[in-house]
């Protein structure tokens, strides 16, 4: 029989990645008593759990990031400094990127992401004001007169259960698992024309199960002349024939797309003039940048077009369905690995890298994958404000730039970026205007408690494409954190901190002081 007992605190944060790390951060920072529960073992997210290094806007070095987001920053770098045998000659720069990656300006190994964000939580965990509760997952909620009262979780290995009590209560899981438990009006997939005036929303009626593919992440190193070929997946055959009707070539292959003209694309596997480096792309260990001895080879992610998976959704399907797609997802990367080991085709006119090494230790996991998918986009709420295509285009302001929200909470960048997606649909990639985050789309129409805190904010299919990065994520997330806390030292609510002019007012001054940027200098799109 499971154990039953009652928790409580002042903020319950369910979902530990960085939009829930960054609430629980800026909640401690004020005083309050946090609960953050986490299905995995690793908080942390997308940068830890799932293994997608950082992808940030051209700016982040100086500005369009919370003082806590730059602090994350900052101590990655020092940990490497401290910890590694770095060269001499890269201590020199104060913006040492440890992987060196074409997508990343700070790329590194989650492992690291993960001490650091411990690290910043560890006064808080040791004097008890954090309770951090690892591989438990939200199984019920009660609710009465638009309130959350209790959210149940339950460990999933164990299933040992906890009834959680708290004033607020925040969703930063990354499917949105809350709001369908605790009755929060959401929305999910693509949005109609009809509905949202978007210029690239499907024309008919609106598709709820068109999402963005989904994607299971892994490291590889590579050592030449040795043999690390694994086992071949039981669905390779399969994997190794697919091809979709968008795509150029087979999936398994090293060509592509280029996202924003949708022109035909043929990567290379390691540096090649002229060609785009899949190794060099997400790679988070650049070994010339250490000592030589310290690693045997770079290290890299695939986080590739190769292994989007875009067959099916796993949010609002059957438990059966679920599975079946996250288990295909992980044939697929798994196909992708044995593919390259074995047949991928070899400038030298040969096949096959066997020395390709599928680094399970990077991760933390049997299989080599990561321990949860990178799920791009999640359950959202209906939100008091939902941003649009036309917010970050400029068409509402009618001019060079995205729309001004005086009720900004915080600030990001990012181009418009959908990945294929399960309605089979091909890239949808243009380029967008440096963007605020309204209070607005924090806040759901009815629900006076409860909060997003991760990729489930007011956004639709498409301006979600650009709202789900790491810094915004991490925006999200601290903002919400100090919506909570000055809803509950000023006896008040989400809606009546936005419409009130005073109380808006006051709370992004709170903001202010606890450095998050409410609005962009003139910065051009990317």
């Amino acid at each position: 029989m499971p154990v039953y007992r009652e928790l409580q605190a002042d903020l319950i944060i369910i979902g530990g990645g960085l939009g829930g790390c960054a609430a629980a951060l800026s909640a401690l920072q004020s005083g309050k008593t946090v609960i953050l529960t986490e299905e995995t073992e690793w908080i942390g997210g997308q940068i830890t759990s799932q293994g997608v290094p950082p992808d940030e806007h051209p700016w982040i070095e100086s500005f369009g990031a919370t003082k806590n987001y730059r602090k994350f920053r900052r101590k990655i770098r020092e940990y490497y400094l401290n910890h590694f045998p770095v060269k001499n000659s890269q201590r020199i720069s104060d913006r040492f990127n440890p992987g060196n990656a074409i997508v990343s300006s700070i790329s590194h190994e989650p492992r690291v992401a993960l001490r650091v964000l411990y690290d910043m939580l560890a006064p808080y965990l040791s004097s008890g004001k954090l309770r951090l509760l690892m591989e438990y997952k939200i199984k019920d909620s009660e609710t009465e007169n638009d309130q959350v009262l209790t959210v149940t979780v339950h460990h999933t290995i164990t299933g040992h259960t906890l009834l959680l009590k708290g004033k607020y209560f925040l969703d930063a899981t990354e499917l949105g698992d809350v709001l369908p438990l605790a009755n929060v009006e959401y929305v999910i997939g693509a949005e109609s024309q009809a509905e949202t005036g978007e210029a690239h929303a499907p024309e008919g009626p609106a598709e709820p199960f068109n999402m963005q593919a989904f994607t299971y992440c892994f490291a590889i190193d590579y050592i030449e002349g040795e043999d690390h070929t694994i086992e071949k997946p039981a669905q390779y055959d399969y994997w190794k024939s697919y091809q979709a009707e968008f795509w150029p070539a087979k999936q398994l292959s090293w060509w592509g797309v280029v996202p924003h003209t949708l022109e035909p694309i043929e990567y290379s596997f390691f540096y090649e003039p002229d060609r785009f480096s899949l190794w060099n792309y997400r790679r988070i260990i650049d070994k010339s940048n250490f000592e030589p001895g310290t690693f045997h080879s770079d290290i890299t992610i695939v986080n590739w077009p190769q292994n989007d998976y875009w067959l099916g959704p796993i949010i609002d399907v059957t438990e059966e369905e679920k599975e079946k797609h996250l288990a295909s997802s992980k044939q697929l990367s798994l196909s992708l690995l044995y593919w390259m080991q074995t047949e991928a085709p070899r400038p030298d006119g040969g096949t096959g890298y066997p020395g390709i090494r599928l680094r399970k230790d990077v991760l933390g996991t049997e299989d080599g994958l990561a321990k949860y998918p990178y799920v791009r986009e999640s359950r959202r709420i209906k939100a008091v404000y939902t941003v649009k295509e036309q917010d970050i285009s400029g068409e509402i302001e009618g001019k060079d730039r995205a729309t001004f929200f005086e009720d900004s909470v915080g600030i990001g960048c990012y181009r418009l970026d959908l990945h294929p997606s399960t309605g089979l649909n091909t890239y949808i990639d243009i380029s967008a205007h440096p963007f605020q985050i309204p209070l607005g789309s924090l806040i759901p129409v009815r629900v006076r408690n409860l909060l997003p805190a991760s990729k489930n904010i007011g956004t639709t299919h498409l301006t979600n494409g650009c709202y789900r990065l790491h810094p915004v994520e991490w925006n999200i997330g601290e903002a919400a954190g100090h919506l909570a806390v000055y809803c509950m030292d000023h006896s008040t609510a989400p809606h009546e901190v936005r419409n009130n002019e005073q109380l808006l007012r006051d709370y992004q001054t709170r903001l202010v002081k606890a450095g998050i940027e409410l609005e962009w200098p003139g910065i051009h799109k990317v």
